[in-house]
């Protein structure tokens, strides 16, 4: 479990007075925001929708997965959209996982089962969808150059099933 969930789940949330100060100005915001959410649906509608775009395109990027700027919106907001590629059918399933999480949040129970659940939506009718890696994999940074660098360490193959297991009972403890 990492170092950021060991501390909620001692529930010891070290807090810097800097943080304290953000924290007192994003109160003050909430109920500009209510505010703001009764007077102007549509423009948040708008920044919730540009949100998700980004969030999902960001995210697939990380892993080497894109999609041609002028085919986002396509693959991301019409209603039923014709993929190209693997790749848009992708960061088109990402974006249906974060839906349902942000549709779902409080019933969505933490569980191994949830996991593979959003890993299915994520990635759609590939092969491996829902199951754990097979292979060693680490996230890979390529620059322009040709050089590249290990981005993020993931867990080696054969600990996946009891890291996963060490994760889900660790996030399950958390208030």
């Amino acid at each position: 479990m990492t170092s950021t969930l060991r501390l909620f789940a001692t529930r010891q949330y070290p807090i810097h007075p800097t943080t304290v100060w953000y924290l007192s100005d994003l109160g003050e915001y909430r109920g500009k925001q209510e505010l703001y959410t009764r007077q102007s649906p549509q423009r948040l509608k708008a920044l919730r929708e540009h949100a998700l775009i980004e969030s999902a395109v960001s995210s697939n990027r990380i892993e080497g997965v894109s999609v041609e700027p002028s085919r986002v919106r396509d693959v991301l907001i019409s209603p039923h959209p014709l993929f190209r590629d693997r790749d848009e059918e992708e960061v088109r399933g990402y974006r249906d996982a974060l839906t349902w999480i942000y549709g779902n949040a409080v019933a969505i129970p933490i569980s191994e089962e949830t996991i593979s659940r959003l890993h299915i939506m994520a990635l759609g009718e590939i092969w491996d969808a829902g199951k754990y890696k097979n292979e060693d994999s680490d996230i890979i940074e390529r620059y322009p150059d040709g050089t590249e660098r290990v981005r993020f360490r993931t867990v080696p193959m054969r600990d996946v099933p009891v890291a996963m297991t060490a994760l889900v009972s660790g996030l399950a403890a958390l208030p």
